[in-house]
């Protein structure tokens, strides 16, 4: 939309460049930390680190930045083991600098942050209005990266197990049809995740786009363009001698030149590129020397 692109022309310098490395930087202190302290750090982090609304409202605003160094892992912290960590580690790093790539730092920063903050009020709102203690940490997030590149992308390859390729869409269709049954079994807090996360891939999506595109006065000019449009045979060829008339569909050895003394665009085979007469004004023609 034309109000997103000025406020891209107008804030894009206050973007934070190679924004998933300071990210991954974050995740890898949390990886360390549950790998050296399990249990110890799980306890603080729940009580001094996570997103929680109740602790936001009491003015603790530091956990919207530190609720990031839970690391993207499978199951609990337990069962997280340093292979996998370092290669969603890895992953995750390559998807986001990917998507800032195309994107730019400021979309890219724009998608990030708008999931920070639906985290946010997913916090509060099971606060305030369920009143029930939400602990938020970053695996909606990371979902709604991994939803982005595959919109972006969806024949790039991943490799499942490290042995079977599988495109990107056809993960991000497993993906989604995981979180509807989560969403359909889990409870409110998993509901309210999950859609925060979906609405974000999706506004951002809209936000971004230009519909004028879409407006009739636009797709009768695309549609009049088509009508006019010549269209060029498959079959033609791309060389053809003035004098003789042969292409290079006539022999595999044939070479064709242009004459610098010809007045105009004239192509010659190798018999008559010498012995031609050159075209000079008017149309008339003058013998080779």
């Amino acid at each position: 939309m034309d109000f997103f692109q000025k406020l891209e022309r107008k804030f894009s310098k206050y973007a934070i460049r190679n924004l998933m490395y300071y990210i991954v930087i974050l995740y890898g202190i949390g990886l360390v930390l549950c790998v050296f302290n399990s249990s110890g750090y799980i306890s603080m982090y729940y009580q001094y680190l996570a997103l929680r609304g109740d602790a936001l409202l009491r003015g603790q605003i530091w956990r919207i930045v530190t609720f990031l160094i839970y690391p993207p892992a499978f199951g609990n912290f337990e069962f997280a083991t340093v292979f996998f960590g370092v290669i969603a580690l890895f992953m995750y790093y390559s998807l986001g600098r990917t998507l800032e790539y195309v994107w730019g730092a400021f979309r890219f920063n724009v998608f990030f942050f708008m999931g920070v903050i639906g985290q946010v009020i997913a916090s509060l709102v099971g606060y305030l209005v369920f009143h029930q203690i939400w602990i938020m940490a970053t695996g909606y997030i990371n979902l709604s990266i991994f939803l982005a590149f595959c919109m972006c992308f969806p024949d790039t390859r991943f490799m499942m197990f490290l042995i079977i390729p599988v495109k990107a869409k056809w993960l991000a269709i497993a993906d989604v049809c995981l979180y509807a049954y989560s969403f359909i079994m889990g409870g409110a807090a998993i509901r309210c995740q999950i859609v925060i996360s979906l609405a974000n891939v999706i506004l951002f999506f809209v936000l971004t786009r230009r519909f004028s595109r879409f407006s009739p006065r636009e797709v009768r000019r695309r549609q009049e363009f088509r009508r006019e449009v010549k269209i060029v045979p498959q079959q033609r060829t791309r060389h053809k001698c003035a004098v003789c008339g042969r292409t290079e569909e006539d022999g595999a050895e044939l070479e064709f030149r242009y004459c610098s003394k010809c007045e105009g665009n004239y192509e010659y085979c190798q018999d008559h590129l010498y012995t031609h007469q050159h075209v000079v004004s008017g149309g008339s023609r003058e013998k080779e020397n």
